[in-house]
């Protein structure tokens, strides 16, 4: 029998219950031993929760109990978190953990914590869908060339929404959050941090990459509007919120942002709510990985895989799926500014001669060419926005025009610029 103490008994945690038990039978089977959930650490035991399980309020009642094998830690956030699973695994306690942030900080400072004792992760980044799995395991004959996910369900239903209804950015966040597909406070989700997290794990599976959120490019949703949803209409493209990682020669490029993908892609069909991953490998080609990315019931599926897994031969294999250095440890973080890619720019001016002139010019000045243009009237006479994509550029260069082209007194406000993958 294995005994399981879940730190953290929210949506997520009362579903791992349920399941648990609901499901007992098909568990134990493909475990090959009883699971049980033994004991829940809430921050609230007045609160209702309708479950047949002990609830504490006190963590130690976990750490504790040498009884318990398996400590699951759903309790968010990083540094509290990180420490009560680096006690966990000094007290012989396997654990399993939905706990992005905390991985996106702590993953190989936990992998040399753990020593021999495995810690499952699976639902840390898109919910349900088996991506650690598959990189660690599945892909693990490949060399990664490349990542791209839309992991942020929030983002991906507003842009899906505002792409296919036409509707304004402040509008279709007030539905999410009607909905409940976005929080109180958004900025988490739509600033592009929690898909920066799953990318960051990720990447330490698929490159040995040891990178944290603030060494790499991470842009939100927030200033996308109708015209950029016009551009990207009338040119075939669609937009996502990218997560975006590939390994060119001996660098890899990590970046989340909102991107311009031709409509035909198949990550670029990835709507609503849903979360997609697709993988690039030297040896497989692409493939694609689809389903929910949050919800109690699919967030759960993963961390009982996770417990079945290690339950089944104790799954003792280093956290990150690699006994010595990926590449030979050669693999450095690019540096953003040397990226190279193509971009749309939005850029409201003075509708007088010379104007468009000047800014191809400027972007010249930079090694730029504008590969595609549209000129539409603003409200106001006066002024005309202008949109065009630019052929293969890097950062720096686009970076330096754009700041040159927001000091020109014919230019109303700073230009807007959307990446483009290809």
């Amino acid at each position: 029998m294995i005994k399981v103490g879940i730190i953290g008994v929210g949506t997520v945690g009362s579903s791992v219950v349920r399941i648990l038990q609901k499901n007992k039978d098909i568990i134990t089977a493909r475990a090959g031993k009883e699971i049980v959930p033994l004991i829940g650490v809430v921050k609230n035991l007045n609160k209702e929760r309708n479950l047949d399980i002990k609830l504490s309020d006190n963590i130690d009642d976990i750490l504790d109990d040498e009884s318990i094998d398996i400590v699951v830690e759903l309790m968010g956030g990083v540094d509290e978190a990180f420490s009560v699973v680096k006690k966990a695994l000094a007290k012989g306690k396997s654990v399993v953990t939905a706990n992005k942030a905390m991985l996106a900080y702590h993953r190989y400072e936990l992998q040399q914590s753990s020593k021999k004792l495995p810690i499952g992760f699976e639902a840390s980044v898109a919910g349900g869908i088996p991506i650690i799995k598959a990189l660690r395991e599945g892909l693990s004959a490949n060399h990664i060339i490349s990542i791209k996910g839309i992991m942020n369900g929030t983002c991906n239903y507003m842009l899906t929404k505002m792409m296919s209804e036409g509707a304004e950015f402040d509008e279709i966040l007030q539905e999410a959050k009607d909905l409940g597909y976005a929080e109180a406070d958004p900025s988490f989700d739509i600033g592009g941090f929690d898909a920066a997290h799953k990318l960051l794990i990720l990447a330490s599976i698929a490159y040995g990459i040891d990178a944290k959120p603030e060494d790499i490019l991470i842009e939100g949703i927030e200033d996308i509007n109708s015209e950029d949803i016009f551009f990207a209409n009338e040119f075939g493209y669609s937009i996502k919120l990218l997560t975006i990682a590939k390994k060119i020669g001996e660098s890899v490029e990590l970046r989340v942002h909102p991107t311009l993908i031709n409509k035909n892609e198949m990550i670029a069909k990835v709507d609503g709510v849903m979360n997609g991953v697709s993988v690039v490998g030297d040896c497989v080609g692409e493939t694609m990985y689809y389903g929910p990315g949050a919800g109690g019931d699919a967030t759960a599926s993963a961390v009982i895989a996770d417990i079945i897994d290690i339950a089944r031969e104790g799954n003792n294999s280093p956290m990150l799926g690699f006994k010595k250095a990926l590449e030979h440890g050669k693999l450095k973080l690019k540096n953003a500014d040397e990226i190279s890619t193509k971009y749309y720019v939005r850029v409201e001016v003075e509708d007088k001669i010379g104007v468009l002139s000047q800014i191809s010019n400027i972007l010249g000045e930079q090694n730029i060419s504008i590969n595609s243009f549209l000129q539409k009237q603003s409200k106001n006479a006066k002024f005309a926005t202008l949109l065009f994509s630019t052929h293969q550029c890097f950062e720096k260069d686009i970076q330096k025009a754009l700041k040159k082209i927001s000091k020109c007194e014919f230019v109303k406000q700073f230009p807007a610029m959307i990446r483009i993958e290809e």
